[in-house]
């Protein structure tokens, strides 16, 4: 059966990446809560997708210049959360047993923080989640310094078609990461493209599908019996495949 994750804390329903989102997306039943690490130079671990604070706060600038203070002052658009660090957000998800997807991210220059994943791997280990989480990234040097770190904690990659260009191919990109990680999330555009080479080279239950939000594409991939399918909406996901399941 598909596994389904909610994707930064299920941001359709809630703010995106924020404690209400991760508190409440459990309650729904999802296999899987998928959120994103930066590494501020004041040395937080803080919870946030983009490496600016534009898209999604009520501030500006770049994620890595947060003091402390700062970012507890720092609130999500259209709400009275605020950016939560990595140790909050494992307080919530820890005890729920729930899988956890955790992408590692790059600054605003594209390059990798340095020592971040070693502080990420401390914090599942604090928490006791590493046995159910993956280390996810698009960059494979991270994912490359997550196994020499921590070769015990799970690794998840992820592609679109931009991404499978630049190195060279989908074909090529996956004979680079074959070994490195037990997880291929590929952009759901991507995947239908290139159904036949990928389900040639790699099991249903190692294929992650993204993101997908609406009934007319979450269907036919829970139908396809993918692996795993990260929605913004986890809800609609979950009665769908509630649904399948039903009158399989």
């Amino acid at each position: 059966m598909t596994k389904i994750t909610g994707h930064r804390g299920a941001r359709n329903l809630w703010p995106e990446n924020g404690l209400t989102g991760f508190r409440n997306v459990l309650a729904l039943g999802v296999d899987a809560v998928e959120f994103d690490v930066h590494l501020t130079d004041a040395g937080e671990l803080v919870v946030i997708h983009d490496a600016t604070l534009d898209r999604t706060t009520e501030a500006t600038g770049p994620v890595r210049a947060l003091s402390p203070e700062a970012r507890a002052a720092t609130r999500l658009k259209g709400s009275d959360d605020t950016i939560p660090t990595l140790a909050d957000v494992l307080a919530i998800l820890a005890p729920s047993g729930k899988d956890l997807h955790i992408e590692i991210k790059v600054d605003e220059a594209g390059k990798p923080y340095p020592g971040i994943v070693e502080k990420v791997v401390a914090e599942t280990i604090r928490f006791g989640v590493t046995e159910r989480s993956h280390l996810t990234s698009f960059d494979t040097s991270i994912l490359e310094g997550c196994r020499e770190a921590a070769p015990e904690v799970a690794r998840l990659v992820s592609v679109n078609r931009d991404w499978a260009d630049r190195q060279g191919g989908l074909a090529a990109f996956l004979d680079k990461v074959d070994g490195l990680v037990d997880i291929v999330a590929i952009h759901h555009e991507l995947m239908q493209a290139e159904w036949d080479l990928i389900t040639a080279r790699l099991p249903l239950e190692r294929l992650c599908v993204w993101t997908l939000n609406e009934e007319s594409l979450i269907r036919p991939w829970l139908k396809r019996g993918i692996g795993h399918l990260t929605s913004d909406s986890p809800d609609l996901a979950l009665r769908l495949r509630a649904e399948i399941t039903e009158h399989a």
